[in-house]
């Protein structure tokens, strides 16, 4: 086994992926099973997988896609479930799915404003608790990773409640980690840039992208494939082992712009 093997390989470990049929979970998913792990893809939408599931397979992986709502527990635990009936347990969790929504503040219902933080964040404190518990109960330890948004400390406009989701996601990884760390669960969240993808395509507007690269040193959007290195780096024992409590960005330098 190579020294890079060795710090960052993930053979043997199971993770699963809330979200994992989109975009950016489909990318994080190809990453982590390029690195040793099976997955277990869990989505309301399971078409959206099967290409990510078959490239994972054609290198020789292991994929499955699960049935999974993160507004409804008991699709959360089910899921849970089956991958501990398939696999042993879960190693690895992930939190990726999300909504948006371009409502100005003054036109947002409470249906739209508990529909999206439902999603975003309520999801997240569910999964965590399920699988965490999982991970508790085994002994064993394991990894939490959730997907958070450059929103989450810079508030956008045109995307307010998907901002305060995120903004919650970040406090709730960093007391998850406080408190989980004393049983082995090491929690971190990635904090994305701007990626394009199918829940943000209707506000990339050609002015919204010019005032984006502006903002953004790197003057450009950022790669779903660019995730990958930070997700394994997080998802592996070794390389990432003093890590927890971390928000980590992934955004060609947007929070770090000022003047």
């Amino acid at each position: 086994m190579s020294y890079l093997e060795n710090l960052f390989g993930l053979k043997g470990k199971v993770a699963a992926i809330f979200g994992g049929c989109g975009v950016l979970g489909g990318e994080m998913a190809i990453a982590l099973a390029n690195s040793g792990a099976k997955v277990a893809f869990l989505d309301r939408n399971k078409e959206g997988g099967i290409k990510c599931k078959e490239k994972i397979e054609r290198m020789g992986g292991k994929a499955e896609i699960l049935y999974a709502d993160v507004m409804k527990k008991e699709t959360i635990e089910s899921a849970r479930n089956e991958i501990e009936s398939m696999w042993g347990r879960v190693d690895i969790l992930i939190n990726a799915a999300g909504i948006n929504s371009i409502t100005p503040v003054l036109e947002i219902d409470v249906e739209e404003w508990e529909r999206i933080l439902s999603v975003n964040l309520k999801g997240v404190f569910i999964a965590c608790k399920a699988f965490g518990k999982a991970m508790i109960d085994d002994g064993k330890g394991g990894v939490i990773i959730n997907v958070s948004s450059a929103s989450s400390e810079i508030p956008l406009s045109k995307v307010f409640t998907y901002s305060i989701s995120k903004a919650g996601v970040n406090n709730l990884t960093r007391y998850l980690a406080r408190e989980w760390a004393e049983y082995g669960i090491r929690v971190n969240a990635i904090m994305p840039g701007f990626f394009p993808a199918e829940q943000n395509k209707k506000i990339l507007t050609k002015e919204r992208r010019l005032a984006i690269f502006g903002h953004t040193p790197m003057h450009r959007f950022g790669e779903p494939s660019e995730l990958a290195g930070a997700v394994v780096w997080l998802a592996s024992e070794k390389a990432s082992s003093f890590v927890t409590g971390a928000i980590v960005p992934v955004d060609g330098g947007f929070t770090a712009m000022t003047i």
